[in-house]
């Protein structure tokens, strides 16, 4: 009786030797360091790296380590102040095909890291930055569709001479007929060629139609805008040099942004409202690039651009479209070649302009020109001026294979990865509809190390305090129950560790709610074990029943705290799911340790022993 197997002991010592393996990258604290990771499609290879080294020696900059890893490149140093020169050295030596940010990268040895060990991510509260909440411009994205939409229905009216006239009246679209039959007609062409659209009941003048967009089109319309919308802010966040942003979805109308690091707000801002825009133009196949550059003189009808990786072409002047006139991108693979590929769908605008231009210009090679319009503040002889910055980068030149206008694909992309990059890029041009910042929060580098500080002096108090009572109350029981409740905290850092999740100041708060809840179930168990002592002089009895009665009700109390914890996760944001997902880790490994370890551990001490006393 109290005794478990020795595979049983093995298994519970593996599990905990394994958790302490994983959280013990978390003891060895961060370096400074500069992350270089690529700006565009291209891998980071060992001459990269080369680069890095010879710039920063080049500087005289001392360096710790220089190292290649998952597609980036880290440079640690010992102080802030070379971290700070080094970013602005590399900056200036690589150019716009690299992003250089200031990061903190964990200081796990190498035989560590082998492992899979990591030390926790470190939410914004506790790293400090800047936090936004930017709101999109629903009405904006619905006004759009409908001028789309007006323009969509005066092109396929206008072909046979339908209408009599066509505008938006009160946020729909009227048009009005000369006869009957040219109604009937109108309503059977939009139902064929315009999906989206509904004919709105109108009584009141019969040679009428009402046109209104469907409610799942305009649901589509806001849901495309906010994903574009969050695209884009990603590509221009990269502008910031920002190590590890968070961008995504909150609700159906907001965005939360946060820059880890980042301490300049009106930089931010710039950067995020940013107007950015696509051309597509042909390449002047007839002229050297080179020779222009050589002679200072450009081609009459042409212009010098520039790929980001410095390659030259030279483009025609006359735009065939631009982005605005792209309605959607998608990457793929052709079928017939088996080679990546990105559809792109026009509108009718564009798509006019496509097909003319294709079938003059037959395989001949078409670029895609992204520009982007920038405001930087810049301090000169003690004056900030706003100076505005436009770029031209090509992002894809490639051979029209065939006729086409509204939609057509792009070829010649070198990797799936590249096909989906552009895909990416084509759809998140500009912003699909206007945002504004409705919520803005900084948090200062020096309160992220005093939120830090704060909440391991709660954990270890609070720690002290559970340690201290157990001992007190429960003696030797009490102190298999404080070991039980230390290897709890080493579990929930190790699975913290493992998943990567990011921890917060309400997860801390999470944490410290687990120390007080972990012996709760030992409580219930000691407590329990006491009553059977009332009861029965076979200790070893009274033992095994207080472990097995007491088992249904921590199961019950733990799976009821667990639903209320995944509820808040399912349904919260931010805050809330950090305080909630180090809840959850908790109960688990609380369950796990209180109830199995410390009886691995009593079973150690007191079992198929004779007893005439316990300590309890």
């Amino acid at each position: 009786m109290n005794h478990y197997s020795g595979l049983k002991n093995a298994l519970i010592a593996f599990v905990l030797l394994l958790s302490m393996l994983y959280a013990l990258p978390n003891i060895f604290g961060s370096d400074l360091a500069v992350q270089v990771s690529s700006a565009g499609n291209a891998l980071i290879v060992d001459q990269d790296l080369d680069k890095v080294k010879n710039a920063l020696k080049a500087q005289h900059i001392e360096f710790k380590s220089v190292e290649l890893a998952n597609q980036r490149i880290l440079a640690r140093f010992k102080n802030n102040t070379q971290q700070l020169l080094a970013k602005d050295a590399l900056k200036q030596a690589l150019g716009r095909r690299y992003v250089v940010a200031l990061n903190l990268a964990p200081s796990v040895p190498t035989w560590l890291a082998s492992l899979g060990g990591k030390a926790m991510s470190l939410g914004l509260d506790l790293r400090g930055g800047v936090h936004f909440l930017l709101e999109v411009d629903m009405e904006a994205v619905i006004s759009a569709s409908m001028d789309k939409t007006y323009n969509e229905l005066r092109v396929l009216l206008r072909k046979d001479r339908l209408y009599k006239s066509i505008k938006q009246e009160n946020g729909n679209i009227v048009i009005r007929f000369k006869r009957s039959e040219l109604k009937d007609k109108a309503t059977q062409l939009i139902k064929s060629e315009l999906n989206d659209l509904v004919v709105l009941d109108n009584n009141t003048d019969e040679l009428s139609l009402h046109i209104g967009i469907s409610e799942s089109a305009q649901r589509q319309a806001k849901k495309s805008a906010l994903k574009q919308n969050i695209t884009t802010l990603r590509n221009r966040v990269n502008e910031l040099g920002v190590a590890e942003p968070i961008i995504q979805q909150q609700g159906s109308e907001r965005i939360v942004v946060q820059l880890p690091g980042v301490q300049d707000t009106a930089r931010a801002k710039e950067i995020l409202g940013a107007v950015a825009t696509l051309e597509f133009r042909l390449v002047d196949e007839k002229n050297d690039p080179q020779t222009a550059i050589q002679s200072g003189r450009v081609p009459i009808g042409s212009k010098l651009y520039y790929f980001k990786d410095g390659r030259t072409l030279l483009l025609k002047s006359r735009v065939i479209t631009t982005g605005e006139n792209i309605t959607g991108a998608a990457s793929g693979i052709d079928q017939e070649n088996n080679i990546p590929m990105v559809n792109i769908t026009l509108d009718s605008v564009g798509g006019r302009a496509m097909l003319n231009t294709t079938k003059k210009y037959l395989h001949h090679r078409m670029a895609v020109v992204f520009i982007e319009n920038k405001v930087e503040t810049i301090t000169k002889n003690g004056k900030t001026i706003k100076k505005r910055i436009t770029t031209r980068d090509i992002i894809n030149a490639a051979t029209i294979q065939g006729t086409f206008s509204s939609r057509f694909q792009i070829t010649g992309i070198d990797s799936v990865r590249e096909a989906r990059n552009l895909a990416l890029l084509l759809r998140a041009g500009s912003l699909s509809a206007p945002i504004e910042i409705i919520e803005e929060r900084t948090i200062g580098p020096s309160l992220g190390v005093d939120n830090i500080t704060k909440g391991v002096i709660s954990v270890l108090v609070g720690f002290v305090l559970v340690l201290f009572f157990m001992a007190m109350r429960y003696r030797v029981f009490g102190m298999v129950a404080n070991v039980a409740l230390t290897l709890n905290l080493v579990m929930i850092v190790s699975v913290l560790s493992l998943l990567q999740a990011t921890l917060t100041l309400p997860g801390i708060a999470g944490i410290v709610l687990t120390v007080g809840m972990a012996v709760d179930a030992n409580v219930l168990i000691f407590e329990r074990i006491k009553e059977e002592l009332g009861t029965n002089s076979n200790i070893q009895k009274a033992i095994s029943s207080g472990y097995d009665k007491a088992l249904l009700t921590i199961v019950d109390a733990n799976i009821t705290t667990l639903i209320a914890a995944l509820v808040l996760f399912s349904f919260g944001t931010g805050s809330i799911k950090g305080f909630a997902i180090t809840l959850s880790i908790g109960i688990i490994t609380s369950m796990f340790t209180a109830i199995i370890v410390s009886r691995a551990i009593i079973n150690k001490i007191y079992g198929g022993k004779k007893l005439e006393e316990i300590s309890i």
